[in-house]
């Protein structure tokens, strides 16, 4: 089905209409912490890698470069990660973008989720607003997604 016959489908589909959007203005990136949330089951060497099912999140330390993943989908290649980790968890060009002051600064730590997940429900309801409430507490503005 080509792009065009699914913008047909779609034209007179209703759009919600929200009286109180939940909004705030945000701070000029150049006074914003940025953070890291990835998809690609990274972990430190001496964390629990993440097994089946796991919809918890593991906390990245941003000054340590020892990341490993744990991904097992056949549809990912490692190919990437195993040459340059900034492929799916950009934290140098994070760093670089911190030290032109085009970003505030590049928060300590980062989350890691399974992204190769069949029932994200528990993320949804559990643990991605558990992890985005502890970055909100360790003064993260702003979170960059890296889906895997």
């Amino acid at each position: 089905m080509a792009d065009h016959d699914v913008k047909a489908m779609s034209a007179d589909i209703d759009t919600p209409v929200f009286e109180n959007p939940a909004f705030t203005v945000p701070k000029p990136l150049n006074e914003c912490t940025v953070a890291l949330v990835t998809t690609a089951s990274l972990h430190h060497p001496d964390q629990e890698d993440f097994a089946p099912n796991d919809t918890a999140y593991r906390v990245l330390d941003g000054s340590r470069r020892d990341y490993v993943t744990g991904h097992w989908s056949p549809n990912f290649d490692a190919t990437g990660f195993a040459y340059d980790i900034n492929t799916v968890f950009p934290v140098d060009r994070l760093d670089e973008l911190a030290a032109d002051g085009v970003i505030g600064a590049v928060a300590d730590h980062h989350l890691a989720y399974a992204g190769n997940q069949f029932d994200l429900s528990a993320v949804r309801m559990d643990s991605g607003p558990a992890g985005g409430k502890w970055l909100k507490e360790q003064g993260v503005d702003v979170v960059l997604l890296t889906p895997v």
